[in-house]
């Protein structure tokens, strides 16, 4: 159903203001149960997931681009500058949609299932970095994520945009007790590897995986806890050069340390 829309104030359009402000983001988000999907590609993954669309946001020249796949779904259509107005920026995608989220699974549902190589992401908060890692860990063949209570949404648009979509296609839980979160890794049989830029610490290549592995990350710039490093049944390391050593380049950031464990890991996972 096509409603046109010409005023970027229109309570119909309230999914969807203020998307610059990150904290009142995450409070309607929660309040009403939505997250926001950018651009056709993305949009289409959320649905093809069997996320509900609420509504949609887009202009004219992007209506035929997504027609195919939006059903009986409310579309507003407005104009660029209504767009760029209520966005704050501009959508060189095209598209937002308002999706319904759907229920997590639980911690022991996912752990319980067939997974044999999961991420256990420590406190990252940054948006663009979840983002950044579930792509990689999707590409790669990882097969599922949890989350401490801390770490940032992987629903938020900035790491639904970041990820391309990807959040859609892993599994991922969130942990309710952080304290004691990786006992129930190890009860489920998961070898926990802490991964840290310590040179002291085994290199990954050649730790002992088992059959299960759960490879913990830190958030950017403080990485891991030490509650979490010393919980932790192994930690590891990619090894720097010793070029880049010299050079004073003694660890990569959080996404590139996740790209290269995951390659690893699942190079070894046969």
């Amino acid at each position: 159903m096509l409603e046109y829309v010409t005023d970027a104030d229109d309570p119909r359009l309230s999914d969807y203001t203020r998307l610059r402000d990150v904290e009142l983001r995450k409070s309607l988000e929660a309040e009403r149960g939505l997250f926001l999907a950018e651009g056709e590609k993305v949009i289409r993954r959320a649905i093809g997931a069997g996320y509900p669309i609420r509504s949609v946001l887009t202009t004219r020249r992007w209506l035929a681009s997504l027609e195919d796949v939006l059903g009986d779904a409310t579309v507003y259509v407005v104009s660029d500058e209504v767009m760029s107005g209520i966005a704050g920026f501009q959508v060189h995608r095209g598209a937002l949609a308002s999706m319904e989220r759907l229920p997590l699974p639980s911690v022991e549902s996912l752990l319980k299932g067939g997974a044999r190589r999961l991420l256990v992401l420590e406190d990252l908060v940054d948006h663009s970095n979840v983002g950044a890692i579930f792509r990689s860990a999707a590409a790669l063949g990882v097969d599922g994520i949890i989350l401490s209570p801390r770490c940032a949404d992987p629903l938020y648009r900035r790491a639904v945009k970041v990820a391309m979509g990807a959040v859609f296609s892993i599994p991922y839980a969130r942990m309710d007790d952080w304290f004691t979160g990786l006992t129930h890794l190890r009860d489920a049989g998961f070898r926990t590897l802490a991964l840290t830029p310590d040179q002291s610490a085994a290199p990954i290549d050649e730790a002992a995986l088992g059959e299960r592995v759960a490879l913990l990350l830190g958030a950017e710039g403080d990485g891991l806890s030490s509650h979490w490093l010393h919980e932790a049944d192994l930690a590891v390391c990619i090894p720097m050069s010793a070029q880049a050593m010299d050079a004073g380049v003694d660890s990569l950031n959080v996404v590139a340390a996740a790209a290269i464990a995951c390659h690893g890991l699942m190079r070894r996972a046969g």
